[in-house]
């Protein structure tokens, strides 16, 4: 019973809990950035560069064996373009997300001067006068 205990109490944590809705969020997420770069952003550039669908790209070597490269630059292209978008998403909510202690500082009026230290200042003139 002891075990099933310390699992409850791991998993109810909130960092467990704050992951495990990260990698919903962050699966949901993927499959909309996916259809994005391969149902709007691929068509036109596949359009530019000649109409060739690199997935369609491979070398046979046998009948049944073949090197899909094609499909190899496909998934980088989507990696390269996920990437990006990503980082101008974050680049995006991080001007919105400013910390207070990121705005520039009003200055503060300096404290007032210890007695003991204006006591000071004032021998230190007298005998600078002297």
């Amino acid at each position: 019973m002891k075990i099933i205990d310390e699992f409850k109490q791991f998993a109810m944590r909130g960092n467990v809990m704050d992951m495990a809705v990260g990698i919903i969020i962050g699966g949901a997420f993927g499959k909309i950035v996916s259809s994005f770069v391969s149902d709007v952003i691929m068509p036109p550039l596949g359009l530019l560069i000649g109409g060739v669908n690199f997935t369609d790209l491979k070398i046979t070597l046998k009948e049944s064996v073949s090197i899909n490269y094609g499909n190899f630059i496909q998934v980088t292209f989507d990696f390269i373009i996920i990437a990006f978008a990503i980082f101008m998403m974050i680049k995006f909510m991080n001007r919105f997300n400013r910390k207070k202690d990121e705005l520039p500082a009003v200055p503060a009026t300096p404290p007032p001067t210890p007695e003991d230290i204006a006591l000071l200042r004032e021998i230190r003139d007298l005998l600078k006068n002297r």
